[in-house]
């Protein structure tokens, strides 16, 4: 079984660190300065007990490998990328490969499917930080994260007990599950308050998160959908390492980490827009998440340092769109 890792930033260079290091194969995709340095020099993988210059094979895209249905596709890239991803994915590889979306959001799978029949949902909670090119860390320890994963929409088959068994073996704790999407779901309330870190920085008060959540909560008992309950992912969580500062840097939310490193783009359309698409098809008002989206978006183009909106200007949006 080789690993490909498509998207080989914070999330997808560290487990293919981790995979590398427990004997897998493993080849990662990359682009731009960071492939540079991959290919040049190597991985810089950083954790609290030091930092290794790891020699993954890495490349620039899926057309540069000779894809096997026996291959794996991890895909690790954010989910305003997954779309083009997979069509150049699915121009050069077998319809049999498997895929894992190892991603936030639940929009990834349901794209994954249109292309491929073997797809597979991973729930992650993994500290990890990329903001430079060539330089990836991952702040647990000992245990660097959880993965789990299940077959998309549902199920457990050998391959997602042979992928958490892989993943298991390679540091992280990592369970099969076959109602992955409720896990994934219950990620997804977390994650909104992302954008919240995007707007204010990564110290603010939760007060907004937990109202972005709020919203979250009501769409999802209209909509009919199941999540984690709270003391269940608390518990699944503890399974992991504690975080610890790496050179005096504690981690930021990925979105934090796309707006310092001036990414075009950021992912708030398929995490706090989840909810407004889900309020607006159940008639829930989602004031919150649909300013907190809108202003990330408007702070990416405008090149914004993270953390400078205004609190003001962000609760007077709100209250016009009754919030």
């Amino acid at each position: 079984m080789r690993f490909l890792i498509y998207g080989a930033g914070a999330i997808g260079a560290t487990l293919g660190a981790k995979l590398h290091g427990a004997g897998e194969d493993v080849v990662l995709i990359a682009r731009g300065r960071h492939l540079e340095l991959l290919q040049d020099r190597g991985l810089r993988f950083q954790t609290p007990a030091g930092e290794e210059l790891l020699a993954i094979p890495a490349v620039g895209s899926p057309e540069e490998l000779a894809i096997e249905a026996s291959d794996v596709v991890l895909l690790t890239m954010k989910s305003q990328d997954t779309a083009g991803a997979l069509e150049r994915l699915a121009a050069v590889a077998p319809p049999g490969v498997a895929i894992v979306c190892v991603q936030n959001g639940v929009e990834n799978e349901r794209l994954a499917l249109r292309r491929f029949a073997e797809v597979y949902g991973a729930v992650l909670y993994l500290p990890t930080q990329h903001l430079e090119p060539g330089l990836v860390q991952a702040f647990a320890a000992p245990i660097p994260g959880v993965i789990d994963l299940g077959r998309f929409p549902s199920g457990l088959d050998e391959r997602s007990r042979a992928l958490a068994a892989a993943l298991d073996a390679a540091g992280f704790a990592s369970l099969g599950r076959a109602d992955i999407m409720r896990w994934k779901y219950a990620k997804l309330l977390g994650n909104l308050g992302n954008a919240v870190e995007v707007l204010f920085g990564p110290q603010t008060a939760n007060v907004w998160a937990e109202r972005a959540r709020a919203e979250g909560v009501a769409c999802y008992r209209a909509a009919g959908i199941e999540f984690a309950e709270d003391d269940e992912v608390r518990e699944r969580r503890g399974a992991m390492g504690t975080p610890q500062e790496i050179e005096g840097q504690s981690h930021a939310s990925s979105s934090w980490q796309s707006l310092k490193r001036g990414s075009a783009t950021v992912e708030t359309d398929y995490l706090n827009g989840e909810i407004v698409l889900l309020g607006r098809l159940h008639g829930i008002p989602t004031p919150v998440n649909q300013v907190l989206g809108e202003t990330s978006a408007r702070m990416v183009r405008a090149g914004a340092r993270p953390g400078s909106a205004d609190p003001r200007e962000v609760e007077q949006a709100i209250s016009s769109l009754g919030g």
